[in-house]
């Protein structure tokens, strides 16, 4: 489904919903105590079930793409908006956590959340040590591709909160669960969600590493572990001058899909062949780049 169409749909369902608070009232607050999926629609019951109560919203891919991420426990939202759907209360939210711009809006069921008159505390954020984050990074391999995912072991609560009419697939059950990581949320997990959740923020992260104009061999010698090789749409991170670590998105539901270490002259010659490195990330007509960020202390 294309973008547009997808935020058309997020809006014609909200027509049809019934808003008990809007903008423009006193601030209100919900914090996160269960791994709180957030998506761009409010229609979760047409997500999770549809007509016959368990068939999941997905695209050829078998993702689903109106999942942004998940918000980890502690996680402070500013309520913009509550909507009754039938017996469920949804809520429009904005977070410090994922300051993306969004057409349709993104939303939380209540029952992921607490509520609060007065601005709670942020989500602590502490940097694990460099050696804690690579373990996290290498225990994740063999974990599948999800799309916005950033738990690999899943969301439990979601066959409890949104209960399937009947029996589920091997296949079904985990994506209705949510277990996997996409390509940042890799990293989102490994640091405890220090780090930005979205590539387009990793783009700038750090410092920049200058590669423009170098070779293969030449950018390997730069390279330090936990370095980010990333572009608009995906990152690769380097565990060390031999390896590589990504969940990858293959070309079809779990055939090259998901998290694995990859050797890094492998890695880079595949990206020199399609990619020209860069100081600067820049994406132009017919020129396709990468940049390698340094970020950690």
């Amino acid at each position: 489904m294309s973008r547009w169409l997808r935020a058309a749909t997020a809006a014609f369902f909200l027509l049809l919903t019934v808003p008990l608070a809007q903008a423009g009232e006193a601030k209100h607050y919900a914090v996160a105590v269960l791994p709180a999926p957030v998506f761009n629609t409010a229609d979760f019951p047409g997500v999770f079930g549809g007509r016959d109560g368990r068939t999941l919203r997905t695209d050829r891919q078998g993702q689903i793409r109106h999942l942004e991420f998940i918000a980890l426990p502690g996680t402070v939202f500013t309520v913009q908006e509550t909507i009754r759907n039938g017996t469920s209360l949804v809520h429009r939210v904005t977070t410090d956590d994922y300051p993306y711009p969004s057409v349709a809006g993104y939303f939380v069921d209540d029952r992921f959340v607490r509520h609060a008159d007065e601005s709670p505390p942020p989500r602590p954020r502490t940097l694990p040590p460099r050696g804690e984050i690579i373990a996290r990074l290498l225990a994740a391999r063999g974990s599948r591709y999800v799309w916005g995912g950033n738990v690999r072991a899943g969301v439990p609560a979601m066959l409890d909160l949104f209960p399937p009419a009947g029996v589920l697939s091997a296949e079904t059950k985990r994506r209705w669960l949510l277990r996997g990581v996409d390509c940042s949320g890799l990293l989102y997990e490994a640091t405890g969600g220090f780090t930005p959740r979205n590539t387009s923020a990793l783009l700038t992260y750090g410092t920049g590493v200058p590669i423009a104009g170098l070779g293969a061999t030449e950018i390997r010698r730069l390279l330090q572990p936990l370095d980010l090789i990333v572009w608009n749409g995906h990152v690769i991170i380097v565990l060390d001058r031999e390896r590589t670590i990504e969940s990858r998105l293959g070309p079809e539901p779990g055939k090259r899909d998901g998290v694995a270490v990859r050797p890094l002259g492998e890695v880079l010659a595949e990206l020199l062949r399609e990619r020209v490195p860069a100081d600067r990330f820049a994406e132009e007509k017919g020129k396709k780049s990468f940049v390698v960020r340094r970020w950690y202390p």
